[in-house]
């Protein structure tokens, strides 16, 4: 699974470098990051509504389509899903309630 997250993300890496008329990120990274923070905005939305729908096949599409917006987010701002992954690995073991608390120290 982690090759998936690996290979999209160099995907995502090499769109930096290219014209915004040459793929659908690269406009994106184009655009600049409103447009970006908009996108995962509506993908976050459509994934709520599939989900309060309670259509399944709705829910991974919409999923899809909200993690590869938050991995276009995490590449903007030159950070990887390993950065995520390790984060949640922290996490790993302990309760959110003592997550939480850890943060606000």
């Amino acid at each position: 699974m982690t090759d998936t997250l690996t290979q999209l993300a160099a995907v995502l890496e090499q769109r930096k470098q290219e014209s915004a008329d040459s793929s659908y990120v690269a406009s994106l990274y184009a655009k600049g990051l409103d447009t970006i923070l908009k996108k995962i905005g509506e993908e976050a939305t459509e994934t709520v509504i599939a989900a309060k729908d309670g259509d399944k096949q709705q829910i991974i599409y919409e999923m899809a389509d909200l993690w590869f917006h938050s991995m276009v987010l995490l590449a903007h701002q030159d950070l990887s899903p390993d950065d995520v992954l390790a984060e949640l690995q922290r996490r790993f073991g302990l309760s959110g309630l003592e997550e939480k608390a850890q943060r606000t120290q």
